[in-house]
């Protein structure tokens, strides 16, 4: 049991570790190059400074030197060919190990869980569950049935007592005079009453005239 609680960090521990020595030495490789190739191109412009001064012999020294560094140089690459082919294989590893350890702790999660919950309990607790639901619809429908005055009403009979309320109704609807819109009025243009004549003033003569011919009549 510790065993198993204590191993796995121990394991990752150690692939870190590894990892990070890893590249320790792959950063001082990768120093040591660049220091070799220094070197060389030191040596390749002394030997263009021996052959402008005409001496052969320390030239080509330089370029066996130079010859030399590229050989370590060399050898250098393919030793931090070697360590990364190592950290990918490493960092593959630890990524399978982890993803097993994963999958390892929901397998025990799921078969922890399937433990408590046992098929038989599960069927109980259906059994229950479906009792309980058909005890409701018993107490629904008890609930639902009159009582009382009201059990003693005939179905048939209220169903036609609404027929006959529904018939008169449609009777009456159908008895109904139809109703008209009211008509628009209609403008009657209004009649122009002809103009009374304006009465003109009589002379003093035409009064007198007049009053002669009333007294004549008398």
């Amino acid at each position: 049991m510790f065993s198993k609680i204590f191993g796995k960090p121990k394991q990752e521990t150690n692939a870190l570790a590894t990892l990070d020595k890893l590249n320790e030495t792959l950063e001082m490789l990768e120093k040591k190059e660049k220091v070799l190739q220094k070197k060389a191109s030191a040596e390749v412009e002394k030997a263009k400074d021996f052959t402008r001064a005409k001496n052969k012999r320390a030239a080509i020294q330089c370029l066996k030197r130079k010859r030399l560094y590229e050989q370590q140089i060399e050898q250098l690459g393919n030793f931090q060919l070697r360590i990364h082919d190592q950290m990918i294989m490493l960092e593959g590893a630890k990524a399978t190990t982890e993803t097993v350890d994963a999958l390892r702790t929901g397998a025990s999660a799921m078969k922890a869980m399937q433990k408590a919950t046992n098929i038989d309990d599960v069927d109980k607790t259906m059994d229950e569950i479906n009792e309980q639901t058909e005890n409701m619809k018993q107490i629904q429908e008890a609930l639902a049935t009159p009582i009382g005055a009201a059990a003693d009403f005939d179905e048939d009979e209220l169903e036609a007592e609404l027929e006959e309320l529904e018939g008169a109704e449609l009777e009456e609807q159908l008895l109904q005079p139809a109703t008209t819109a009211p008509a628009a009025p209609v403008h009657v243009p209004a009649v122009r009453q002809p103009a009374r004549p304006i009465p003109q003033r009589r002379t003093a003569e035409e009064d007198e005239l007049a009053a002669l011919q009333a007294e004549m009549a008398l």
